[in-house]
């Protein structure tokens, strides 16, 4: 892949807004966006809040995680966010992580940021990484146990931090890319209504139901 790219050290919450309004996404430093010749299949997708009404599957992976205890802070480093994303990159991905990289794409922030904890009878199992824009948030990145996939974790964070959105009084919900035929990313699709990005017109699209 191609992307346009650059490197900040500190963004405002309203450049924040800016960038994420025209297709960016952030890990750390790194400011990135698709810009394959010919291509724009990697299409950016948001949730207005406001509107947002979870569909019957997502009711009850919400019902179903409802012991788990969520919370929402500042982002800040613990020795078991990493052993946490090493499990989930080895078991999910086949793949050794570096803990340079990991804190230098989580846990660097150049943008205000935000950290949500799932605990489940005190054991940590799964964490998201979100940016925090003065219109949204943007999901960066989120890491689970494996040995408790059957929460649905993926979706339930979704739907959680759509949730804290809607308590900031935030209008968006970033859920970063949706590529077609990408098994991967189709959950992310299922949130409705959500508008996609015209990389052609540098519009939002409210997506219509023929596209589910």
């Amino acid at each position: 892949m191609v992307y346009e790219y650059f490197f900040a050290g500190e963004l405002s919450a309203h450049e924040l807004a800016w960038f994420l309004g025209q297709g960016w996404r952030t890990f750390g430093t790194y400011y990135f966006r698709p810009a394959c010749p010919h291509c724009q299949a990697c299409t950016p997708l948001r949730i207005p809040v406001t509107s947002f009404a979870p569909s019957r599957s997502q009711r009850r992976v919400w019902r179903k995680g409802a012991d788990i205890d969520v919370s929402f802070a500042p982002l800040r480093y613990e020795e078991a966010l990493f052993d946490l994303y090493q499990r989930h990159s080895a078991m999910r991905f086949a793949q050794h992580v570096n803990f340079d990289d990991f804190v230098l794409q989580l846990h660097s922030p150049s943008c205000p940021a935000l950290l949500s904890r799932y605990e489940l009878a005190g054991r940590l199992i799964g964490a998201g990484y979100l940016d925090q824009a003065a219109d949204g948030l943007s999901s960066v990145y989120f890491v689970f146990d494996p040995d408790y996939a059957r929460f649905s974790l993926g979706i339930l964070s979704a739907l959680r931090e759509i949730a804290q959105a809607q308590n900031l009084k935030l209008d968006y919900y970033y859920l970063g890319y949706v590529v077609p035929g990408c098994a991967r990313m189709a959950y992310k699709a299922g949130f409705w209504p959500h508008e996609l990005y015209s990389w052609t017109d540098r519009r939002w699209y409210t997506a219509e139901p023929s596209d589910r």
